[in-house]
């Protein structure tokens, strides 16, 4: 059983921060002149859009609103109480405290799902709010607060399941989705500094006590492994990690032969793992993250729809990827569809679209 109540705008009017208001660091962060110590990546690009923070009141998360409070950064920030925990309640107050404090909107909303897949489920939940908002209030980017534990424990997660460098570095400091950017300004510093950050700033932040729950593999990963290697060797690590991503530029290229809104027509390779690289990063830019068991389908079936959104067709010469659209569709137009070979399951895309199939077959790409 699943339930999803509607989401909440919140405005400075409407909630009294006072139990919540960080003061000290009130009065003092638009007045600093001491150069932040903490480094974040790609400022240049928030500093000229529309920005949208992904919010829990957590470590990382409180952090991040702060330093890019002192950088002079324009944002808003989104929450999400699962129902889960007592401490929810007083993390919403907290964001909507930040909120009127420091003049931003706070976005809310609550969701109730089953303990069955909950991370899963719980991460395709949030990630729905966030490109409803994005998509209303025409937010450029989303800024998210993992760290660099966070991408170690992402990289040795999925080192131990069998995995390229693609999928070694699933986190990058930006990504392209395709309605808006995915950025992530943390991704270079540790756990250990962003509390230390706060606990010198004296600023309020809530601990997740779901994130010391062994039952969570990724929870085992941290506590094992990663926090303790980032301790010992974070700045070799970090230095590792940008290595590796300046390797994986070199060696993946995409090849997106045609694009019609949200068609993509990509050149088949003869090796199924770089058309696997190129099918995840189209799908990932469409807001859909597969997971191995769909990978596998995908490369069984060549033509499958991957988490009922999604319409994947691997085609001799080309691979073909939209959205997926059950609709009733003209004879004409099927008839059409068939004799230019344009897959079935990509056809009711085309047609939601009003896309003439001809269209596929000139040579400029269309946005």
């Amino acid at each position: 059983m699943e339930k999803s109540l509607k989401s909440h705008k919140i405005t400075s009017e409407e909630v009294n921060s006072s139990d919540y208001a960080n003061a000290e660091f009130a009065s003092a962060a638009g007045s600093r002149t001491d150069k932040p110590c903490l480094k974040l990546s790609n400022l240049e690009i928030l500093k000229t859009r529309k920005n949208l923070l992904a919010f829990s009141a957590g470590v990382d998360s409180t952090a991040l609103f702060f330093l890019l409070l002192e950088r002079n950064i324009d944002f808003d920030i989104a929450i999400v109480d699962y129902t889960k925990r007592e401490n929810a309640k007083h993390e919403i107050a907290y964001a909507k405290s930040l909120a009127t404090q420091y003049k931003k909107t706070c976005f809310t909303t609550q969701v109730i799902l089953e303990d069955a897949n909950f991370e899963q489920n719980a991460r395709i939940k949030r990630y729905q709010f966030f490109e409803e908002i994005i998509e209303e209030h025409t937010y450029e980017n989303l800024i998210t607060a993992h760290q660099l534990n966070d991408r170690l424990e992402w990289f040795l997660m999925q080192f131990t399941k069998g995995a390229g460098t693609v999928e070694l570095l699933g986190f990058e400091a930006i990504e392209k989705r395709e309605h808006y950017n995915l950025l992530r300004p943390l991704i270079e510093v540790s756990k250990k500094e962003l509390l230390s950050y706060l606990e010198q700033n004296g600023i309020k932040y809530f601990e997740d006590e779901s994130n010391q729950d062994p039952k969570f593999k990724r929870n085992r990963f941290r506590e094992t492994y990663a926090n303790k290697l980032i301790e010992e060797f974070g700045e070799g690590i970090s230095k590792s990690f940008d290595y590796l991503q300046i390797d994986k530029e070199r060696l993946f290229t995409l090849n997106i032969l045609k694009q019609i809104n949200e068609l993509y027509i990509l050149e088949k390779s003869d090796n199924d793992t770089e058309n696997l690289r190129a099918i995840d990063k189209i799908i990932k830019r469409l807001g859909i993250i597969i997971s191995a068991k769909e990978r596998q389908e995908i490369i069984r079936q060549k033509t499958c729809v991957i988490a009922h959104k999604i319409a994947v067709a691997i085609e001799d010469e080309k691979i073909y990827i939209s959205p997926f659209k059950d609709v009733v569709m003209e004879k004409s137009f099927k008839e059409s569809c068939r004799i230019l070979k344009i897959p079935p399951k990509i056809r009711g895309y085309l047609w939601s679209q009003a896309i003439d199939p001809k269209t596929i077959y000139q040579n400029r790409t269309s946005r």
